[in-house]
């Protein structure tokens, strides 16, 4: 019997490899062939926050990257040329999380203070003041329809709110430590969190429905559904990833080379070129790995600390990365030669 986390043996009757949903054909083609290989090149370096970097996101439609901090606002920036736009404030303490509506017109963030605001991209002041968490609040997700966000506490639970509204419709008893990601599926159905484990629950009715990766397994620090809601990429702190199957639980891949052992440290999928998971590192760099053969292909290096944040441009070879205390830059990374 093979401990939880290991891979699967691979055999004849293997399900495919994870392609994430893509919408071009899969290219078929041997092993051994050689796949193209990124080429990020630090294209602009981004100052204007004056702690650390706790989240970057790209809006959905691309023009615009949020980057948030413990200086307590959350900054637009172009995301093609880096010209920086508007600066939202109203958080009292520092800010752990952003992220978009899935009209790229409003973001909320996550804080210390305990509450969430949303913002409309065109005002500097929040709209609605999500109030009922008694502890920092860690992270937060809109739904893929964008009337529900999702948030983690330090007070150990999920809830799950009504954007229109702003009342709180479910409080789920999800974790028996801080909870510090959480994320909807493609359709929203579901909704992926991790404490000290990860675990997978029905947005409708609040139940748990899976155990992903349990308390025998080093800390969960982060967690991602992938593209079409078939895999989850998980980030534990003994600096590896994996990828697992929803349906069947198992550990697919993992992916190795970086540095986490303290830090929660954003990763994602980035399917504008090749298929790469992108994680940021506690050795000051970015880790590019190739999906389906665990390789470390890339890794970025400027940063002068850890860096946190990571988010990959939606149909754009551009990754964004963003650092702390010694740094607190937003660096944005361009690959000019692979084809999208």
């Amino acid at each position: 019997m093979k401990r939880a986390g290991e891979e699967e043996e691979t055999n004849e009757t293997a399900p495919p490899p994870p392609t994430l949903g893509l919408k071009r054909p899969r290219v078929s083609q041997p092993e051994s062939s050689s796949p193209l290989l990124p080429n990020y090149k630090l294209k602009y370096t981004l100052k204007g926050h004056k702690k650390s970097v706790s989240a970057v996101k790209y809006s959905p439609d691309g023009k615009w990257l949020a980057s948030s901090s413990l200086d307590k606002t959350v900054k637009l920036w172009n995301a093609i040329d880096g010209s920086t736009g508007i600066t939202f404030t109203g958080h009292s303490q520092g800010i752990s999380d952003v992220a978009w509506s899935s009209d790229s017109q409003f973001i909320c963030s996550a804080s210390d203070d305990a509450d969430i605001r949303i913002y409309s991209i065109t005002n500097a002041k929040a709209i609605k003041v999500l109030k009922g968490h008694t502890n920092y609040v860690f992270c937060v997700n809109y739904s893929p329809m964008s009337n529900l966000i999702v948030s983690g506490s330090f007070d150990e639970s999920v809830r799950i709110w009504d954007v229109k509204t702003g009342n709180c419709l479910k409080v789920l008893p999800a974790h028996s430590d801080p909870v510090t990601a959480v994320s909807f599926n493609r359709d929203g159905s579901l909704i992926v969190s991790c404490s000290n484990d990860g675990r997978i629950w029905d947005t409708a009715t609040g139940q748990c429905l899976k155990t992903l990766i349990d308390d025998d397994n080093p800390p969960v620090s982060y967690v991602k559904f992938s593209p079409n809601g078939k895999y989850i990429l998980a980030s534990t702190l003994d600096s590896t990833l994996r990828l697992w199957s929803y349906s069947t639980g198992k550990c697919l891949k993992t992916y190795v080379g970086h540095e986490n052992t303290k830090y929660c440290v954003f990763s994602s999928f980035s399917v504008t070129g090749g298929k790469w998971i992108v994680s940021g590192s506690e050795d000051k760099c970015v880790y590019i790995w190739n999906l389906q053969t665990k390789e470390v292909v890339q890794k970025l290096e400027g940063h002068t600390d850890v860096v946190l944040a990571v988010s990959c441009h939606p149909t754009m070879n551009i990754i964004a990365s963003g650092s702390i205390d010694n740094d607190v830059s937003v660096r944005i990374w361009v690959d000019d030669d692979t084809p999208t």
